[in-house]
């Protein structure tokens, strides 16, 4: 009997492989042999064969065919109940395939294909079941594998390595039991803050989900230690720096939720800012700053954020301390930038050393490094490449609106009219550019008057091109605000998902480059930007549209002042915007904490002494002021415009110190040989580390040491320690910086000053009651030694915080809409913000999405989940561009 049979193998990836089995003659010693070969194996295919040795009824194996073959002819297909043996023996052996086949190619292609969907589903169904275990269960399943863990390493000897092993998974078993009772107390009074039943959104829940995802990614690496501890390809070391790490986080988080707890104990019933004692706030927020925040920034960077996103905000860390590495180094603009890409290895390949140097930079570094970083994405070149993989529309300009004052007809009354004064706060009268984009050239928008406006940007400003016909206006307009904490970015940076929202859309957009704080802060932005809007609405015709609907749509500092110029509008009297879209916008800048605040001591793209620095600009308050030009952050023009040989001085060192820095990491420089620098260099951290003696453990990285040890380093520094911060020609008298949100320093009295210290230790122990007993989180050694709260009037002002504003100011908004992140840090501004509006019987609605990080709308293409969340803020557009027609 002649048989053909086909069956699934599993390859060395589990995956099933398609193979064909052919029958044989028999064996000289009785037996019978089997050929198992792949589907259109080929030329050059691996051939196995099944051997039966001795009678019938033996057992079947799976061999590797001699090279000469096993010859021809076809054999026999085994019986029934020897199939499933057969089979059994081939997934034990998990045997590879043959690539390079001609023939093969197309059919190993799609077996890769279907082998990577079982792969992708079977993750997410383990994905799915892990995130539907409730607290309690997950906590015991990650005590239990702890245990089991802690008790296997504890049984392998004296050695170091598993010693460290045994420790962390003890350390996990009692971090893991003294959350999980905080977390639940959370819970169970979280629904309390929600907006509605449908939206169940607030600071309490986002802290809960971080901590579960920390405790999902212990659970995960537990398992994965626990069925390859005994392998002989278990990377120690690897596991045990991921375990330490994320260890040290749940440690952080732990901290962090009994702060919420704190919060939630004191604050009003309700409310999800703190409204108090201003001592009490600023002892808290004191308290809270003081905490060591470099384990999130290394290798658990991003964890509670999709995983798509996650290679990401790596790329972004690693660039911004290598940017900071050569800031005020005597380099300014593109110089940094070339620098930074030669020295950023080091970062990419050590993560905890990143994570250090990621801490200080965010602490230390003044508003003017967040406005030079941010605005790299400006450079031509970057631009372009960006714009390049976005829609094509058929203009984009940039118009300079002369500063002359007009009229506007007010909406009770329109014979009534109202004069718009052009922007005049802190600079004078001045010109407001904005941006036209439109993806049809409307009618409008190649005429006179409009062209007379144009300035100028280069080959790139006009995307006209000739078309037999003009579209006619549209009836819909989008004036947008955009974001960067009112100190950064323009409209450039925004232009990607601005092209796609004018396709989408069909409507011409209109985005607003005010002017920057700290040079134009709080109102010079609000001025410019309604007097923007008032242009908008009266000269709509030019801009390509009728004007019969009109949205207001911006992101973060965007969506606040969508909010203010809305309530300006309605205070003159003048049209207000037929419904608002703000995404993640920023309600509140008053000296208060709430708990999704308490997520910027985490967040990447918005850390904690970053936000302070933003809002204290755009308050008009102090900042550092750097007399020497070569040590400021260039604007946009700065950064193209460098000397060539200053650019290839910069190329040259930072070759040269990238060269160093990994002789240096992997041992072949040693330290009485290094050569010092001639210009004065700031240390770094891995600089300031490797010129460490070593430590008790003989280890002279960061990297090689243990949380205990890094501990101990940190905090027994003395003044005798190389200062990590400042420059070698400043190491002296050090000036306090404003380190945390709404905190900045104050020059006191030395009698003041020694009062203060002893009321605030007094109340700062107070704080740390919350804490239990036997329980001490990890401090920062770069946070400033004293501050005092910051607490100036004008951030009181409705204008500048909208959540603050009157009733019957908020009762003059039109219809909004609000697109909020579950893991921002400003959540609770949103939240509160639709509450009230909520309770005043105004029409809002609140959509927050999942796992995505403050700033998504810049980030729309890279990944499906940053895709859905702008194509639902493209949705509460046009709910307002098209609002649904009353019911027949």
């Amino acid at each position: 009997m002649r048989a053909r049979g086909r069956g699934q193998v599993a390859g060395p990836s589990g995956g099933g492989r398609d193979l064909t089995v052919k029958g044989g003659p028999r064996c000289s010693e009785g037996g019978t042999q089997r050929e198992v070969s792949p589907r259109l194996g080929g030329v050059g295919a691996r051939r196995w064969y099944v051997a039966r040795i001795g009678p019938r009824g033996g057992d079947w194996r799976l061999e590797l065919a001699p090279a000469g073959g096993i010859g021809p002819g076809w054999w026999n297909w085994p019986r029934a109940p020897d199939r499933g043996k057969l089979m059994e023996s081939a997934r034990e052996m998990r045997f590879p395939l043959a690539a390079g086949a001609p023939g093969s190619k197309k059919v190993q292609e799609g077996s890769k294909i279907q082998r990577r969907g079982r792969w992708r589903k079977g993750k997410a169904k383990a994905s799915r079941l892990s995130h539907s275990m409730d607290l309690h269960t997950m906590t015991q399943s990650l005590v239990t594998l702890a245990e089991d863990n802690m008790a296997f390493f504890s049984s392998q000897g004296p050695g170091e390595t598993a010693r460290r092993l045994s420790s962390v998974f003890a350390g996990v078993r009692e971090q893991a039991l003294g959350l999980e009772p905080t977390l639940g107390r959370l819970l169970s009074v979280a629904h309390l803050f929600d907006l509605d039943t449908e939206t169940p959104a607030n600071g309490y829940r986002s802290l809960v989900h971080t901590a579960r995802c920390c405790l999902l990614h212990l659970l995960h690496k537990s398992r994965h230690v626990a069925s390859n501890r005994r392998s002989i390809f278990f990377r120690t070391s690897h596991n045990l720096a991921e375990l330490e790490a994320y260890l040290a986080t749940l440690t952080q988080l732990r901290a962090l939720a009994y702060y919420a707890q704190h919060l939630l104990a004191t604050n009003q019933p309700g409310r999800l800012f703190f409204e108090g004692d201003e001592r009490v706030t600023a002892d808290f927020l004191h308290e809270y700053v003081s905490l060591h925040k470099g384990c999130f920034y290394g290798r658990c960077l991003g964890f509670q954020f999709t995983p798509a996103i996650r290679p990401f905000l790596q790329t972004v860390s690693v660039g911004l301390v290598s940017f900071g590495e050569h800031y005020k180094r005597n380099e300014t603009g593109l110089s940094v930038t070339a620098s930074s890409l030669f020295t950023g290895g080091r970062f990419a390949i050590d993560p905890e050393l990143r994570g250090a140097e990621f801490e200080r930079i965010v602490q230390n570094l003044d508003v003017h490094f967040w406005k030079a970083f941010w605005n790299i994405t400006e450079i031509q070149v970057l631009s372009s490449l960006a714009n390049m993989a976005s829609a094509t529309v058929r203009v984009s300009r940039v118009l300079s609106l002369p500063p002359t004052a007009f009229e506007m007809p007010l909406t009770a009354d329109p014979k009534v009219t109202v004069t718009i004064s052009p922007p005049l706060a802190h600079t004078g009268p001045g010109p407001v550019l904005v941006r036209l984009i439109s993806y049809d050239l409307r009618e409008g928008q190649d005429s006179e008057e409009l062209s007379s406006l144009v300035r100028s940007e280069g080959p790139r400003s006009l995307e006209l091109r000739s078309r037999p016909q003009q579209a006619p206006r549209s009836r819909r307009l989008v004036v947008h605000i955009h974001g960067g904490g009112f100190v950064a970015q323009t409209s450039k940076s925004h232009e990607p998902y601005l092209k796609s929202w004018a396709q989408e859309l069909g409507a011409p957009i209109l985005s607003i480059d005010y002017s920057l704080a700290p040079e134009a802060p709080f109102p010079r932005a609000l001025e410019e930007c309604f007097y923007a809007y008032c242009w908008a609405v009266k000269h709509c015709a030019l801009l390509g549209s009728t004007g019969e609907r009109i949205c207001l749509a911006g992101d973060s500092a965007g969506g606040n002042l969508c909010f203010t110029v809305s309530l300006r509008a309605a205070a003159y009297g003048v049209r207000v915007p037929d419904g608002i879209m703000a995404a993640y916008p920023a309600t509140m800048l008053q000296a208060t904490a709430s708990p999704s605040r308490l997520l910027s001591l985490m967040d990447p793209l918005l850390p904690l002494s970053m936000l302070s620095k933003c809002v204290n600009a755009y308050a008009g308050g102090v900042t550092e002021d750097h007399s020497d030009s070569d040590q400021k952050a260039l604007g946009v023009m700065g950064l193209v415009q460098r000397d060539t040989a200053l650019l290839f001085r910069d190329l040259r060192l930072g070759a040269s110190s990238w060269l160093n820095s990994f002789l240096e990491l992997s041992g072949h420089k040693s330290h009485s040989n290094s050569v010092p620098v001639a210009e004065p260099m700031r240390c770094s951290v891995s600089e300031t580390a490797l010129a460490q003696p070593e430590g008790p453990l003989g280890m002279d990285s960061l990297k090689g040491l243990t949380l205990h040890d890094l501990s101990l380093r940190g905090s027994s520094e003395t003044p005798d320690t190389p200062e990590l911060s400042l420059s070698a020609g400043a190491r002296g008298h050090s000036t306090p910086s404003a380190v945390n949100f709404l905190l900045r320093p104050e020059d006191t009295s030395e009698e003041s000053e020694a009062g203060d210290e002893l009321s605030t230790k007094d109340r700062v122990q107070g704080v740390c009651a919350a804490f239990p007993e036997g329980f001490h989180p990890r401090r920062s050694s770069h946070g400033a030694k004293r501050m005092t709260l910051y607490s100036s009037p004008i951030v009181k002002n409705p204008f500048m915080s909208p959540l603050l504003a009157p009733d019957s100011m908020l009762q003059t908004l039109p219809p909004v809409h609000i697109v909020a992140c579950a893991l921002d840090p400003m959540l609770d501004d949103s939240v509160m913000f639709a509450r009230r509006l909520r309770s005043l019987s105004q029409p809002v609605t609140l959509r927050v999405v999942e796992d995505l990080p403050h700033g998504f709308l810049g980030l729309a293409a890279l990944c499906r989940e940053t895709r859905q969340a702008a194509a639902l803020c493209v949705e509460r557009i046009r709910l307002i561009l098209n609002p649904p027609g009353p019911p027949v």
